[in-house]
């Protein structure tokens, strides 16, 4: 079964050569989002919530073009700047998912992420 390209305006085009998101059978593979505006290109970098905040809306917009929804993700992947930043990024976070059927998730501290952000998060979800 080939790999399908997903790809919508409502999100951050690639900065790179990679692709927004990879279909695999019924598993989607999103690209790490870091706070890009996609209606203007412009950072987000208010703070560690407004950063988190637009993250969070690009993957939901990413997730909406596959037919798809929070609900369908079954991993995630965040990393951070600062370890300092976890509590305000799970807060957050946590406001996409339901405690009982939260998705497996690992978080970690990087040395730098594209642009220079303190967020960026990937993710994997399943169709059906």
């Amino acid at each position: 079964m080939p790999k399908q390209i997903l790809f919508t305006n409502n999100a951050p085009a690639p900065i790179g050569p990679y692709s927004q998101g990879v279909w695999a059978g019924d598993l989607l593979f999103l690209s790490g989002q870091i706070a890009i505006n996609p209606e203007n290109g412009e950072m987000v970098t208010q703070d560690i919530v407004a950063e988190t905040k637009q993250v969070m809306h690009n993957i939901g917009a990413l997730l909406k073009a596959a037919g798809l929804s929070y609900d369908n993700i079954v991993k995630t992947s965040i990393f951070l700047k600062s370890m300092n930043d976890f509590g305000q990024v799970n807060q957050i976070y946590g406001e996409y998912f339901d405690n009982d059927t939260a998705p497996a998730r690992e978080t970690v501290e990087v040395a730098r992420l594209p642009k220079d952000v303190n967020i960026e998060i990937s993710i994997t979800a399943l169709k059906g």
